[in-house]
């Protein structure tokens, strides 16, 4: 087991009327092979992290790693090749393609990576089935429920094999029994070598991790850790 993800004194502030400190000095090193959630109100700073490990945004000041190596953030063409090949992710509201069927959303997500159209088509179709949706293969999202976009979601963010993958409340839009479904699907896809990172207000999904985060004052609390 090794430290896939490493934070080191991140910060990260936001200017508006006044600045407001969302991160500070936050370090962590993250394990493969483990499911951590992240708890913490609205505004405690969840999505900012994710944001930061997934490089969409970029902390004012410290460090990112991953496998050791150190993230230049003036890099965006390596960066975007980088996050594409190795981190999966996951959205509450999902994100799809409205003009895009369910084949089309996920394996576009592969052509992002440098894969031709033939294999991608290919790759597709097998995770599709393997999260359920064969038989909506050529649906819009407009077609589908809430549950099966969320499937979808999840099929976009593992075609590519992520080593990593990042969901900010990927079950808050859904009930119950659709939103313990779509987690359990999720949890399914946890290897030796990959982590997943879920944002969640949900005590009853956190508590199914093996590692319960909690954000407090721009920094990170460990509630508990399964060996």
């Amino acid at each position: 087991m090794s430290n896939i993800v490493e934070l080191k004194n991140i910060s990260k502030s936001f200017s508006t009327s006044r600045k407001i400190s969302v991160l500070k000095n936050l370090s962590y090193k993250f394990k493969t092979g483990k499911i951590y959630s992240l708890m913490g109100p609205s505004g405690s700073g969840k999505s900012t992290l994710l944001n930061i490990i997934s490089m969409i945004d970029r902390p004012n000041k410290g460090v990112l790693k991953f496998d050791n190596l150190i993230i230049g953030y003036n890099d965006k063409n390596t960066n975007d090749i980088f996050r594409a090949e190795n981190i999966g992710i996951i959205y509450q509201q999902n994100n799809l393609l409205s003009d895009f069927t369910t084949l089309e959303n996920v394996y576009l997500a592969n052509l992002a990576s440098g894969e031709n159209k033939f294999d991608a088509k290919n790759k597709a179709k097998k995770i599709i089935n393997d999260v359920g949706l064969s038989n909506r293969m050529n649906h819009y999202p407009s077609e589908l429920s809430g549950g099966e976009m969320q499937r979808v979601a999840i099929a976009r963010a593992l075609i590519n094999k992520p080593k990593i993958i990042l969901a900010d409340e990927p079950t808050g839009s859904l009930d119950l029994n659709t939103a313990k479904e779509i987690f359990s699907l999720l949890t399914k896809q946890i290897t030796k070598d990959r982590i997943i990172i879920f944002a969640t207000h949900n005590r009853y999904f956190a508590n199914k991790s093996d590692c319960i985060l909690e954000m407090v004052n721009g920094n990170i609390r460990t509630i508990n850790v399964r060996n």
